[in-house]
């Protein structure tokens, strides 16, 4: 079957990213790298952020979200928090790419200058740059709401490295423009 340069720069693209989140997860105690990190532009090239931690959601988070969601409230003590949390990430969590959906998500403070920059230009470009390969994806953001079960994914998640986050976080989901994604080198 024969798949568009879109489909293929994307599934390189969550392929990668899931690569590299094993290696942070089993070898730096999930500590983001530099490809979770990307740098954010604005539509012209001016940066916004030299990083932004992103996460990739999967496409049906119910099941992680619950547990993420159990481990954080069933004990005060962060570390016990923070080793379960980890024990998961390290296991098969990010083993199979196509469980991922492509749509990203970053968690910001409430107050956020970021935030708000995002919010109201309504678009951005993500450049992810680690083991040389880099990518550039023009996306689409929006703002979830309350509820919004990639909202609960992303919180519960940070969670697990951060249990005292407060509520009042604001969570920004990224769509990419596969079509006017560039990878280098190129995906194939």
């Amino acid at each position: 079957m024969q798949h568009s340069a879109a489909e293929v720069i994307r599934d390189h693209f969550l392929g990668w990213q899931c690569r590299i989140r094993q290696i942070a997860m089993r070898q730096e105690g999930g500590r983001p790298s530099t490809g979770m990190r990307p740098r954010v532009l604005d539509r012209t090239g001016r940066e916004l952020a030299p990083a932004m931690t992103i996460l990739i959601v999967p496409r049906e988070p119910a099941e992680s979200t619950a547990f993420f969601r159990f481990q954080v409230q069933k004990t005060p003590d962060p570390r016990l928090v923070y080793e379960a949390g980890l024990a998961f990430l390290q296991a098969d969590y990010f083993q199979q790419p196509k469980q991922f959906s492509d749509r990203m998500t970053a968690l910001l403070q409430g107050d956020s200058p970021l935030a708000g920059a995002l919010v109201a230009e309504s678009s951005c470009v993500l450049t992810f740059e680690q083991f040389r390969q880099a990518y550039r994806l023009p996306c689409s953001v929006t703002e979830l709401a309350a509820g919004h079960p990639d909202r609960d994914a992303t919180i519960w998640h940070n969670r697990l490295f951060n249990p005292s986050l407060p509520d009042t976080v604001r969570v920004l989901a990224f769509q990419p423009d596969w079509h006017a994604a560039g990878a280098t080198p190129p995906a194939s």
